[in-house]
Protein backbone atom coordinates (compact mmCIF):
# COMPACT_ATOMS: atom_id res chain seq x y z
CA UNK A 1 0.00 0.00 0.00
CA UNK A 2 1.12 3.32 -1.08
CA UNK A 3 2.66 5.17 1.91
CA UNK A 4 3.41 8.46 -0.05
CA UNK A 5 0.33 11.04 0.83
CA UNK A 6 -1.14 12.04 -2.90
CA UNK A 7 -3.16 14.95 -3.77
CA UNK A 8 -6.17 13.20 -5.70
CA UNK A 9 -8.70 14.84 -7.79
CA UNK A 10 -12.10 12.98 -7.91
CA UNK A 11 -14.50 13.95 -10.39
CA UNK A 12 -17.95 13.70 -9.85
CA UNK A 13 -19.73 13.88 -6.41
CA UNK A 14 -22.25 10.75 -6.66
CA UNK A 15 -22.42 7.94 -5.04
CA UNK A 16 -18.67 6.20 -6.16
CA UNK A 17 -17.41 9.84 -6.25
CA UNK A 18 -18.34 10.43 -2.53
CA UNK A 19 -17.49 6.71 -1.61
CA UNK A 20 -13.25 6.53 -3.19
CA UNK A 21 -12.98 10.28 -1.63
CA UNK A 22 -14.13 8.69 1.72
CA UNK A 23 -11.70 5.75 1.45
CA UNK A 24 -8.84 7.47 0.01
CA UNK A 25 -8.97 9.94 2.66
CA UNK A 26 -8.89 7.17 5.53
CA UNK A 27 -5.95 6.21 3.65
CA UNK A 28 -4.29 9.67 4.08
CA UNK A 29 -4.32 11.39 1.24
CA UNK A 30 -5.46 14.94 0.44
CA UNK A 31 -8.55 14.53 -2.19
CA UNK A 32 -10.66 17.40 -3.84
CA UNK A 33 -14.19 16.20 -5.49
CA UNK A 34 -15.64 18.51 -8.14
CA UNK A 35 -19.13 18.06 -8.94
CA UNK A 36 -20.66 19.92 -12.02
CA UNK A 37 -24.44 19.96 -10.48
CA UNK A 38 -24.75 22.04 -6.95
CA UNK A 39 -25.48 18.81 -4.60
CA UNK A 40 -23.95 15.90 -3.55
CA UNK A 41 -25.37 12.15 -3.99
CA UNK A 42 -26.03 12.37 -8.18
CA UNK A 43 -29.23 10.28 -8.88
CA UNK A 44 -29.58 9.66 -4.73
CA UNK A 45 -32.21 12.39 -3.72
CA UNK A 46 -34.28 12.58 -1.08
CA UNK A 47 -36.91 14.92 0.00
CA UNK A 48 -38.56 15.51 3.36
CA UNK A 49 -42.16 17.60 3.05
CA UNK A 50 -45.14 17.45 5.78
CA UNK A 51 -44.45 14.48 6.48
CA UNK A 52 -43.66 12.72 3.43
CA UNK A 53 -40.77 10.91 2.18
CA UNK A 54 -39.72 11.28 -1.72
CA UNK A 55 -37.49 9.14 -3.20
CA UNK A 56 -36.54 10.70 -6.28
CA UNK A 57 -33.79 7.58 -7.12
CA UNK A 58 -33.11 4.57 -5.81
CA UNK A 59 -35.58 3.82 -3.32
CA UNK A 60 -34.28 0.78 -1.47
CA UNK A 61 -31.30 -1.14 -1.27
CA UNK A 62 -30.24 -4.82 -0.91
CA UNK A 63 -28.46 -6.05 1.81
CA UNK A 64 -26.14 -8.90 1.96
CA UNK A 65 -22.96 -7.87 0.49
CA UNK A 66 -20.67 -7.66 3.33
CA UNK A 67 -19.17 -3.84 2.46
CA UNK A 68 -21.73 -2.10 2.20
CA UNK A 69 -22.77 -3.81 5.89
CA UNK A 70 -19.17 -2.28 6.83
CA UNK A 71 -19.46 1.34 4.89
CA UNK A 72 -23.27 1.98 6.37
CA UNK A 73 -21.58 1.08 9.97
CA UNK A 74 -18.51 3.52 9.35
CA UNK A 75 -20.34 6.20 8.50
CA UNK A 76 -22.42 5.57 11.73
CA UNK A 77 -26.10 5.03 10.00
CA UNK A 78 -26.20 1.48 11.30
CA UNK A 79 -28.87 2.80 13.75
CA UNK A 80 -30.85 4.39 11.08
CA UNK A 81 -31.54 1.44 9.32
CA UNK A 82 -35.12 0.40 8.33
CA UNK A 83 -35.71 -3.07 7.43
CA UNK A 84 -38.36 -3.78 5.06
CA UNK A 85 -42.15 -3.86 6.52
CA UNK A 86 -42.94 -7.82 7.24
CA UNK A 87 -46.11 -7.27 6.07
CA UNK A 88 -44.73 -5.64 2.14
CA UNK A 89 -43.74 -9.44 1.27
CA UNK A 90 -45.65 -9.73 -2.25
CA UNK A 91 -44.09 -8.38 -5.55
CA UNK A 92 -47.30 -7.79 -7.92
CA UNK A 93 -46.80 -8.52 -11.97
CA UNK A 94 -49.42 -7.91 -14.09
CA UNK A 95 -51.22 -10.55 -16.10
CA UNK A 96 -54.36 -10.56 -17.57
CA UNK A 97 -55.19 -6.62 -16.64
CA UNK A 98 -54.74 -7.41 -13.28
CA UNK A 99 -51.79 -7.77 -10.04
CA UNK A 100 -50.98 -11.36 -9.70
CA UNK A 101 -48.71 -12.14 -6.11
CA UNK A 102 -45.39 -13.51 -7.35
CA UNK A 103 -44.08 -16.68 -6.56
CA UNK A 104 -40.75 -16.24 -3.61
CA UNK A 105 -40.53 -19.83 -2.76
CA UNK A 106 -40.92 -23.29 -4.56
CA UNK A 107 -43.78 -24.80 -2.90
CA UNK A 108 -45.47 -20.84 -4.07
CA UNK A 109 -44.31 -21.32 -7.63
CA UNK A 110 -46.57 -24.55 -7.74
CA UNK A 111 -49.32 -23.15 -7.11
CA UNK A 112 -48.49 -19.51 -8.29
CA UNK A 113 -51.46 -18.44 -10.94
CA UNK A 114 -49.67 -16.25 -12.87
CA UNK A 115 -47.52 -19.53 -15.19
CA UNK A 116 -49.20 -21.73 -16.44
CA UNK A 117 -48.49 -25.37 -15.55
CA UNK A 118 -46.07 -25.86 -18.65
CA UNK A 119 -43.96 -22.91 -17.71
CA UNK A 120 -43.78 -24.55 -14.20
CA UNK A 121 -42.57 -27.68 -16.17
CA UNK A 122 -40.13 -25.84 -18.15
CA UNK A 123 -38.07 -24.19 -15.25
CA UNK A 124 -37.95 -27.84 -13.50
CA UNK A 125 -35.63 -28.24 -17.09
CA UNK A 126 -33.14 -26.39 -15.79
CA UNK A 127 -31.96 -28.27 -13.03
CA UNK A 128 -30.99 -31.16 -15.71
CA UNK A 129 -28.49 -28.49 -17.37
CA UNK A 130 -24.59 -28.93 -17.26
CA UNK A 131 -21.58 -26.36 -16.81
CA UNK A 132 -21.81 -24.23 -20.66
CA UNK A 133 -18.50 -21.95 -21.91
CA UNK A 134 -20.04 -19.75 -24.36
CA UNK A 135 -17.71 -18.24 -26.94
CA UNK A 136 -19.70 -15.12 -27.47
CA UNK A 137 -22.08 -12.97 -25.69
CA UNK A 138 -26.24 -13.44 -25.58
CA UNK A 139 -29.07 -11.23 -25.42
CA UNK A 140 -30.89 -11.30 -21.87
CA UNK A 141 -33.70 -12.42 -23.24
CA UNK A 142 -32.04 -15.56 -25.13
CA UNK A 143 -29.91 -16.76 -21.81
CA UNK A 144 -33.48 -16.79 -19.53
CA UNK A 145 -35.52 -18.59 -22.50
CA UNK A 146 -32.56 -21.52 -22.84
CA UNK A 147 -32.93 -22.13 -19.27
CA UNK A 148 -36.43 -21.73 -18.31
CA UNK A 149 -38.76 -20.68 -21.53
CA UNK A 150 -40.97 -17.90 -23.44
CA UNK A 151 -43.49 -17.59 -20.67
CA UNK A 152 -40.58 -16.78 -17.65
CA UNK A 153 -39.20 -14.49 -20.19
CA UNK A 154 -42.65 -12.53 -21.06
CA UNK A 155 -43.89 -12.56 -16.81
CA UNK A 156 -40.78 -12.72 -15.55
CA UNK A 157 -37.76 -11.77 -16.90
CA UNK A 158 -39.39 -8.59 -18.89
CA UNK A 159 -41.35 -6.66 -15.72
CA UNK A 160 -37.58 -7.62 -13.53
CA UNK A 161 -35.53 -6.01 -16.17
CA UNK A 162 -38.39 -3.23 -16.64
CA UNK A 163 -38.14 -2.08 -13.36
CA UNK A 164 -34.16 -2.48 -13.12
CA UNK A 165 -32.72 -1.00 -15.79
CA UNK A 166 -35.73 0.26 -17.26
CA UNK A 167 -34.30 -1.41 -20.11
CA UNK A 168 -34.97 -4.21 -22.69
CA UNK A 169 -33.69 -7.98 -21.97
CA UNK A 170 -33.46 -8.39 -26.22
CA UNK A 171 -30.90 -5.39 -26.54
CA UNK A 172 -29.56 -6.03 -23.00
CA UNK A 173 -26.07 -8.29 -23.09
CA UNK A 174 -26.71 -11.22 -20.40
CA UNK A 175 -22.64 -11.34 -19.64
CA UNK A 176 -22.66 -7.88 -18.71
CA UNK A 177 -25.96 -6.39 -17.53
CA UNK A 178 -26.12 -9.71 -14.97
CA UNK A 179 -22.63 -10.87 -14.66
CA UNK A 180 -23.45 -12.92 -12.26
CA UNK A 181 -25.64 -15.32 -13.93
CA UNK A 182 -23.19 -15.84 -16.97
CA UNK A 183 -20.83 -16.77 -14.40
CA UNK A 184 -23.07 -19.65 -12.89
CA UNK A 185 -24.04 -21.18 -16.00
CA UNK A 186 -20.50 -21.57 -16.75
CA UNK A 187 -20.20 -23.16 -13.30
CA UNK A 188 -22.88 -24.85 -13.08
CA UNK A 189 -25.08 -24.76 -16.02
CA UNK A 190 -27.85 -24.53 -13.91
CA UNK A 191 -29.18 -21.33 -12.88
CA UNK A 192 -31.09 -22.49 -9.52
CA UNK A 193 -28.58 -25.02 -8.47
CA UNK A 194 -26.01 -22.15 -8.75
CA UNK A 195 -27.85 -19.87 -6.55
CA UNK A 196 -28.61 -22.55 -4.18
CA UNK A 197 -24.74 -23.37 -4.20
CA UNK A 198 -23.90 -19.42 -3.97
CA UNK A 199 -26.40 -19.03 -0.88
CA UNK A 200 -24.75 -21.77 0.73
CA UNK A 201 -21.79 -20.63 0.16
CA UNK A 202 -22.32 -17.04 1.20
CA UNK A 203 -23.76 -18.63 4.81
CA UNK A 204 -20.69 -20.68 5.08
CA UNK A 205 -18.56 -17.38 4.81
CA UNK A 206 -20.98 -15.36 7.38
CA UNK A 207 -22.10 -13.03 4.94
CA UNK A 208 -24.97 -11.06 6.29
CA UNK A 209 -28.54 -11.83 5.21
CA UNK A 210 -30.04 -10.76 2.10
CA UNK A 211 -33.33 -8.71 2.57
CA UNK A 212 -34.54 -5.03 1.38
CA UNK A 213 -33.37 -1.99 3.24
CA UNK A 214 -33.44 1.95 3.62
CA UNK A 215 -32.75 4.77 6.22
CA UNK A 216 -35.18 6.62 8.54
CA UNK A 217 -34.33 9.81 6.79
CA UNK A 218 -34.16 8.40 2.70
CA UNK A 219 -30.78 7.30 1.18
CA UNK A 220 -29.72 10.69 0.92
CA UNK A 221 -28.43 10.03 4.24
CA UNK A 222 -25.22 8.32 3.02
CA UNK A 223 -24.04 10.47 0.21
CA UNK A 224 -24.46 13.06 2.83
CA UNK A 225 -22.79 11.09 5.37
CA UNK A 226 -19.69 10.41 2.92
CA UNK A 227 -19.37 14.13 1.92
CA UNK A 228 -19.64 15.16 5.52
CA UNK A 229 -16.54 12.84 6.40
CA UNK A 230 -14.66 14.72 4.48
CA UNK A 231 -11.95 17.62 5.33
CA UNK A 232 -13.18 20.46 5.14
CA UNK A 233 -13.57 22.46 1.32
CA UNK A 234 -13.26 19.12 -0.43
CA UNK A 235 -15.60 19.46 -1.90
CA UNK A 236 -16.21 22.03 -5.33
CA UNK A 237 -19.60 21.91 -6.56
CA UNK A 238 -21.00 23.90 -9.99
CA UNK A 239 -17.59 23.12 -11.12
CA UNK A 240 -17.11 21.81 -14.74
CA UNK A 241 -14.45 19.88 -15.88
CA UNK A 242 -13.16 21.09 -19.08
CA UNK A 243 -9.49 19.58 -19.57
CA UNK A 244 -6.98 16.68 -18.23
CA UNK A 245 -4.00 18.09 -19.41
CA UNK A 246 -0.54 15.62 -18.19
CA UNK A 247 1.96 18.05 -16.13
CA UNK A 248 5.27 17.55 -14.86
CA UNK A 249 6.94 14.65 -13.06
CA UNK A 250 5.73 13.35 -9.66
CA UNK A 251 7.39 12.86 -6.57
CA UNK A 252 4.19 11.44 -4.86
CA UNK A 253 3.23 9.32 -7.90
CA UNK A 254 6.33 7.89 -9.14
CA UNK A 255 5.03 4.80 -10.53
CA UNK A 256 2.50 6.90 -12.49
CA UNK A 257 5.26 9.38 -13.86
CA UNK A 258 3.87 12.61 -13.71
CA UNK A 259 1.00 15.01 -12.53
CA UNK A 260 -2.16 15.88 -14.03
CA UNK A 261 -2.98 19.75 -14.81
CA UNK A 262 -7.06 19.81 -14.16
CA UNK A 263 -8.76 22.59 -15.76
CA UNK A 264 -12.40 23.50 -14.49
CA UNK A 265 -15.10 26.25 -14.53
CA UNK A 266 -17.32 27.86 -11.74
CA UNK A 267 -19.31 28.96 -14.55
CA UNK A 268 -17.45 32.75 -14.70
CA UNK A 269 -13.83 32.10 -14.20
CA UNK A 270 -11.27 29.33 -15.59
CA UNK A 271 -9.14 27.22 -13.49
CA UNK A 272 -6.18 24.81 -13.50
CA UNK A 273 -4.74 22.72 -10.44
CA UNK A 274 -2.32 20.49 -10.34
CA UNK A 275 -3.13 17.01 -9.03
CA UNK A 276 -1.07 13.60 -8.37
CA UNK A 277 -3.95 11.11 -9.50
CA UNK A 278 -6.95 11.60 -11.65
CA UNK A 279 -10.12 9.69 -10.28
CA UNK A 280 -13.37 9.85 -12.89
CA UNK A 281 -16.37 8.92 -11.41
CA UNK A 282 -18.51 11.01 -14.36
CA UNK A 283 -21.36 9.13 -15.48
CA UNK A 284 -20.84 7.84 -19.33
CA UNK A 285 -22.27 10.79 -21.09
CA UNK A 286 -19.83 13.20 -19.09
CA UNK A 287 -16.91 10.72 -19.65
CA UNK A 288 -17.27 10.60 -23.47
CA UNK A 289 -16.82 15.02 -23.07
CA UNK A 290 -13.80 15.19 -21.27
CA UNK A 291 -10.88 16.67 -23.42
CA UNK A 292 -7.43 15.45 -22.50
CA UNK A 293 -3.88 16.86 -23.38
CA UNK A 294 -3.27 20.60 -25.24
CA UNK A 295 -5.12 19.40 -28.07
CA UNK A 296 -8.47 18.33 -26.43
CA UNK A 297 -8.46 14.98 -27.62
CA UNK A 298 -11.86 12.63 -26.44
CA UNK A 299 -10.49 9.42 -26.39
CA UNK A 300 -13.51 8.29 -24.57
CA UNK A 301 -16.22 10.35 -27.26
CA UNK A 302 -17.71 6.64 -28.22
CA UNK A 303 -19.03 6.51 -24.74
CA UNK A 304 -21.51 8.65 -25.62
CA UNK A 305 -23.10 6.31 -27.71
CA UNK A 306 -24.37 3.98 -24.53
CA UNK A 307 -28.16 4.32 -24.82
CA UNK A 308 -29.52 6.06 -21.53
CA UNK A 309 -33.31 5.95 -21.58
CA UNK A 310 -35.48 8.63 -20.11
CA UNK A 311 -37.03 8.02 -16.92
CA UNK A 312 -39.81 9.93 -15.11
CA UNK A 313 -40.85 9.26 -11.32
CA UNK A 314 -44.18 10.47 -9.74
CA UNK A 315 -44.48 10.48 -5.92
CA UNK A 316 -48.17 10.43 -5.18
CA UNK A 317 -49.72 10.30 -1.87
CA UNK A 318 -53.84 9.31 -1.37
CA UNK A 319 -55.78 9.20 1.25
CA UNK A 320 -55.87 5.78 2.65
CA UNK A 321 -59.96 5.00 1.66
CA UNK A 322 -59.01 6.19 -1.87
CA UNK A 323 -56.66 3.12 -2.69
CA UNK A 324 -58.37 -0.35 -3.03
CA UNK A 325 -56.06 -2.37 -3.32
CA UNK A 326 -54.24 -3.70 0.23
CA UNK A 327 -50.91 -2.41 -0.97
CA UNK A 328 -49.58 -5.51 1.04
CA UNK A 329 -45.81 -5.87 -0.84
CA UNK A 330 -42.96 -3.89 -2.56
CA UNK A 331 -44.91 -2.94 -5.66
CA UNK A 332 -46.75 -3.89 -9.08
CA UNK A 333 -44.46 -4.43 -12.06
CA UNK A 334 -45.40 -4.14 -15.66
CA UNK A 335 -44.64 -6.69 -18.36
CA UNK A 336 -44.56 -5.32 -21.92
CA UNK A 337 -47.30 -7.45 -23.19
CA UNK A 338 -49.43 -6.30 -20.67
CA UNK A 339 -49.92 -2.86 -22.98
CA UNK A 340 -49.04 -0.18 -20.17
CA UNK A 341 -48.11 3.19 -19.42
CA UNK A 342 -46.30 2.71 -16.25
CA UNK A 343 -42.71 0.38 -16.11
CA UNK A 344 -44.26 -0.12 -12.53
CA UNK A 345 -45.80 1.17 -9.46
CA UNK A 346 -44.02 1.08 -5.96
CA UNK A 347 -45.49 0.89 -2.54
CA UNK A 348 -43.40 3.26 -1.30
CA UNK A 349 -45.50 3.82 2.50
CA UNK A 350 -46.19 0.05 2.81
CA UNK A 351 -42.16 -0.97 2.08
CA UNK A 352 -40.89 1.47 5.23
CA UNK A 353 -42.67 3.29 7.95
CA UNK A 354 -42.60 7.01 7.56
CA UNK A 355 -43.26 7.60 4.00
CA UNK A 356 -46.78 9.61 4.31
CA UNK A 357 -48.86 10.56 7.48
CA UNK A 358 -50.74 8.32 9.29
CA UNK A 359 -54.06 7.98 6.98
CA UNK A 360 -52.52 8.63 4.15
CA UNK A 361 -50.28 5.93 1.66
CA UNK A 362 -47.97 7.19 -0.74
CA UNK A 363 -47.22 5.29 -4.60
CA UNK A 364 -44.11 5.82 -6.38
CA UNK A 365 -44.77 5.73 -9.92
CA UNK A 366 -42.18 4.65 -12.86
CA UNK A 367 -42.63 5.29 -15.84
CA UNK A 368 -40.37 5.89 -19.33
CA UNK A 369 -37.62 3.57 -20.14
CA UNK A 370 -36.82 1.94 -23.41
CA UNK A 371 -40.19 0.69 -23.59
CA UNK A 372 -42.07 4.20 -23.71
CA UNK A 373 -39.62 6.89 -23.57
CA UNK A 374 -41.86 9.66 -24.79
CA UNK A 375 -44.08 8.69 -22.07
CA UNK A 376 -41.13 10.14 -19.68
CA UNK A 377 -41.01 13.17 -21.30
CA UNK A 378 -44.44 14.66 -20.58
CA UNK A 379 -44.98 17.51 -18.61
CA UNK A 380 -45.93 16.68 -14.57
CA UNK A 381 -49.94 16.93 -15.13
CA UNK A 382 -49.99 15.58 -18.81
CA UNK A 383 -47.93 12.21 -17.41
CA UNK A 384 -50.11 12.01 -14.24
CA UNK A 385 -53.26 11.79 -16.80
CA UNK A 386 -51.43 9.34 -18.96
CA UNK A 387 -50.99 7.09 -16.12
CA UNK A 388 -54.08 7.69 -14.09
CA UNK A 389 -56.02 4.51 -16.18
CA UNK A 390 -53.00 1.78 -14.54
CA UNK A 391 -53.46 3.44 -10.91
CA UNK A 392 -57.37 3.19 -11.33
CA UNK A 393 -57.54 -0.90 -13.11
CA UNK A 394 -54.90 -2.04 -11.20
CA UNK A 395 -55.02 -0.59 -7.67
CA UNK A 396 -58.64 0.49 -7.09
CA UNK A 397 -57.17 4.38 -6.78
CA UNK A 398 -60.07 6.76 -7.00
CA UNK A 399 -59.88 10.83 -6.70
CA UNK A 400 -57.23 12.92 -7.83
CA UNK A 401 -53.53 12.64 -5.06
CA UNK A 402 -53.47 14.97 -1.91
CA UNK A 403 -49.52 15.11 -2.50
CA UNK A 404 -47.55 14.70 -5.78
CA UNK A 405 -44.05 15.07 -6.34
CA UNK A 406 -42.48 14.85 -10.04
CA UNK A 407 -38.73 13.72 -11.30
CA UNK A 408 -37.06 13.29 -14.27
CA UNK A 409 -34.05 12.31 -15.55
CA UNK A 410 -33.57 12.34 -19.61
CA UNK A 411 -30.66 10.53 -19.47
CA UNK A 412 -31.34 7.82 -16.34
CA UNK A 413 -29.97 4.16 -16.05
CA UNK A 414 -26.73 2.96 -18.54
CA UNK A 415 -28.29 0.10 -21.09
CA UNK A 416 -25.55 -2.86 -20.53
CA UNK A 417 -26.59 -3.22 -24.33
CA UNK A 418 -25.21 -6.24 -26.34
CA UNK A 419 -21.82 -5.09 -27.64
CA UNK A 420 -21.05 -3.13 -24.06
CA UNK A 421 -17.60 -4.78 -23.57
CA UNK A 422 -16.12 -2.67 -26.36
CA UNK A 423 -16.94 0.57 -23.54
CA UNK A 424 -15.04 -1.05 -20.96
CA UNK A 425 -12.41 -1.72 -23.12
CA UNK A 426 -11.55 1.70 -23.98
CA UNK A 427 -11.99 2.77 -20.47
CA UNK A 428 -9.08 0.10 -19.62
CA UNK A 429 -7.21 1.49 -22.82
CA UNK A 430 -8.19 5.03 -21.80
CA UNK A 431 -6.48 4.34 -17.91
CA UNK A 432 -3.42 2.72 -20.04
CA UNK A 433 -2.88 5.09 -22.34
CA UNK A 434 -2.72 7.97 -19.04
CA UNK A 435 -0.90 6.56 -16.16
CA UNK A 436 -2.17 8.19 -13.18
CA UNK A 437 -6.05 7.93 -14.62
CA UNK A 438 -8.55 5.84 -12.72
CA UNK A 439 -12.35 5.33 -13.90
CA UNK A 440 -15.10 3.59 -12.16
CA UNK A 441 -19.11 4.32 -11.29
CA UNK A 442 -21.99 3.27 -13.30
CA UNK A 443 -20.71 3.07 -16.46
CA UNK A 444 -18.32 0.52 -15.75
CA UNK A 445 -18.94 -1.29 -12.18
CA UNK A 446 -22.44 -1.85 -12.26
CA UNK A 447 -25.74 0.54 -11.79
CA UNK A 448 -26.88 -0.45 -8.30
CA UNK A 449 -26.39 2.10 -5.60
CA UNK A 450 -24.43 -0.91 -3.89
CA UNK A 451 -22.21 -1.59 -7.17
CA UNK A 452 -21.48 2.01 -7.07
CA UNK A 453 -20.36 2.25 -3.52
CA UNK A 454 -18.31 -0.48 -3.53
CA UNK A 455 -16.75 0.77 -7.22
CA UNK A 456 -15.29 4.18 -4.63
CA UNK A 457 -13.62 1.68 -2.63
CA UNK A 458 -12.26 -0.73 -5.42
CA UNK A 459 -10.83 2.92 -7.01
CA UNK A 460 -9.45 3.14 -3.87
CA UNK A 461 -8.06 0.98 -3.24
CA UNK A 462 -6.39 1.12 -6.93
CA UNK A 463 -4.65 3.79 -6.36
CA UNK A 464 -3.06 2.86 -3.30
CA UNK A 465 -1.91 -0.42 -4.73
Amino acid sequence: MTTTPKSIAILGAGATGLSAAFHLERRGHRVRVFEATGRVGGSVRTELSDGWLIESGPNSLLAGEPALTRLIDELGLTGDVQQASPGAKNRYIVRGGKPVAAPVSPPAFLTSPLFSFGAKLRLFGDLFMGPRVRTSDISLHEFVRAHFGQELVDYGLNPFVGGVYAGNPLKLSARHSFPQLWEIEQQHGSIIRGQIATAKAKKATGAPKTGIFSLTRGLQMIPDALAARLASGAITLNARIEALVPGSPSVASAKEGKTWNLVWNDGTTAHTEQFDTVVSALPAPALAQLRFGTLGERPLAALDTIEHPPVASLFLGFRREQVAHPLDGFGVLMPELEKRSTLGILFSSSLFPGRAPEGYVALTVMAGGVRQPQIARLPADKLLSAVEQDLRELLGVSGAPVFQRHAFWPRAIPQYNLGYGAHLDAMAACERAHPGLFIGGQARDGIALPACLAAGEKLASRVCA
